[in-house]
């Protein structure tokens, strides 16, 4: 009877073993993809809990949500001969279980080789500028070199976007230069436009200020109620332009009614011959006679010593 039960048990141990051996659960977001002896079987197993035979097939579960996978900083140099180094990260997932169990080793190993080689290559061939300014370029065609070995393997590439782009420090000098004297460029362009409209306009105002002229008493007054407004101690004085034109106006007829008058006659120098002109001889002569001395009168120049 001992025996028996021993038997039965053994037997009971090994179809539990077997049927553990048997049965294995698939979750919803895998495919389990099944060899029997060696080869595959046309159909994955569908999520749930699938039986297979023990011993004879072997079940691989492939996950088909998206990985993301980061590919670390690769040193490269662009088209126009800089260094720098760019990281980046690929968002991929699983399309053809069979494929991705069959036609290569490790997929996911794969995958990150090629996305690193895919990353110099393209690198290489674009300029540093456009790796700067145009993301959207450079992540396509790494999207574009990355499909084309990854179809074979059932591998579908959604999205590659580059994260960083290490420069040296040198080029970022020459950049932030480049960028600040860019932004001087602009700041003068826009004060000399706004220098440009202010000047319409003002001209425009002095025109309309020109047609009527009680518009410019106006705006001297509202000046003077702007200043007097501030707390301080200046005192404007408003002083009509007309008066300042007054006063030109008034120098200029002096100066137009000014005679030219013969030059005055120079002087005698003592102890030099005078050149008196002749108009004016008689007057000279006639004035040093009557212009006393010391109370003793002049005798003239020109009368001869009396010999007596």
């Amino acid at each position: 009877m001992s025996v028996v039960l021993g038997i039965l048990m053994v037997i009971v141990v090994v179809a539990l073993v077997l049927t553990s051996s048997s049965l294995r659960l698939v979750q919803q977001y895998q495919r389990g993809v099944v060899l029997r002896f060696g080869r595959l079987l046309p159909e994955p197993r569908e999520p749930g809990l699938r039986a297979i035979v023990p011993f004879a097939d072997r079940m691989t579960k492939v996950s088909l949500q998206t990985v993301v996978l980061d590919i670390p900083a690769q040193s490269a140099i662009t088209r126009d001969n800089v260094s720098i180094g760019v990281d980046a990260v690929v968002y991929f997932r699983v399309e053809d279980p069979v494929k991705a169990v069959i036609n290569v080793e490790n997929y996911l190993q794969a995958t990150s080789q090629v996305a690193r080689t895919s990353l110099r290559s393209v690198i290489g061939r674009a300029e540093l500028d456009t790796l700067l300014s145009d993301r959207e370029q450079i992540n396509g065609e790494l999207k574009a070199v990355l499909d084309a070995p990854t179809e074979d393997w059932g591998i579908s590439i959604d999205r590659v976007e580059v994260k960083d782009i290490s420069l040296p420090e040198g080029m970022r000098r020459s950049m932030s230069r480049q960028a600040e004297a860019e932004r001087e460029r602009r700041a003068r362009i826009i004060v000399a436009d706004a220098e440009l409209q202010a000047s319409a306009k003002l001209s425009q105002a002095a025109h309309a200020m020109a047609a009527t002229p009680g518009a410019l008493q106006l705006r001297l007054l509202q000046t003077v109620v702007d200043v007097a407004a501030e707390k301080n101690s200046t005192l404007v004085m408003p002083f009509p332009v007309e008066l300042l034109r007054f006063f030109e106006r008034a120098a200029g007829t002096v100066t137009d009614a000014a005679p030219a008058t013969s030059s005055p006659a120079r002087q005698p120098t003592l102890g030099a011959p005078a050149e008196v002109e002749p108009t004016t001889s008689a007057t000279v002569e006639t004035a040093a006679v009557a212009a006393p001395v010391n109370g003793q009168p002049l005798a003239t120049r020109d009368s001869p010593a009396d010999p007596g």
